[in-house]
């Protein structure tokens, strides 16, 4: 009979990270950076928008708070609500109401943010989401935590 090897479940405290500015209204708490993608926690202050943008690969969203209303449909995702983003989707989203929207976004693939003309004017990927985290840790003498980026 073979034994049982448990492996450490290596939890984060996210409630003790700090909320890392991506633009005006728009924040993050990186989760885990991978090969394929990344994970976040990502805060929308009311008002604050993400611009349209493409999906390369899927998407999983799961709002912890706060709502938002997805552009062009004018679909609103509230707490407790998942929304999946198939590879090719091309979506935009506004925080909407009072509170910070939270929403956990688990991100394969890169995100092409796109202009009037649907031309590719930003790309974000999991580079470069941890090397805006590492900046950051840099720029506030942080020490970056090892488990995000293992």
């Amino acid at each position: 009979m073979s034994r049982l090897t448990f492996e450490p479940a290596r939890p984060i405290d996210t409630d003790s990270m700090p909320w890392i500015p991506t633009g005006p209204g728009k924040s993050f708490r990186p989760l885990r950076f991978a090969a394929d993608g990344w994970s976040e926690l990502m805060r929308l202050e009311p008002g604050s928008a993400v611009a349209v943008h493409r999906h390369t690969g899927e998407v999983h969203a799961f709002n912890l708070a706060g709502t938002r209303e997805i552009v062009g449909t004018g679909e609103r995702v509230g707490p407790g609500n998942y929304v999946y983003e198939p590879a090719g989707t091309i979506d935009g989203w506004a925080a909407i109401g009072d509170e910070p929207c939270v929403v956990h976004i688990k991100v394969t693939g890169t995100i092409e943010y796109l202009g009037e003309n649907g031309q590719v004017i930003e790309s974000v990927n999991a580079d470069t989401q941890r090397a805006a985290y590492l900046a950051w840790c840099r720029e506030h003498a942080v020490h970056p935590a090892a488990q995000l980026l293992s």
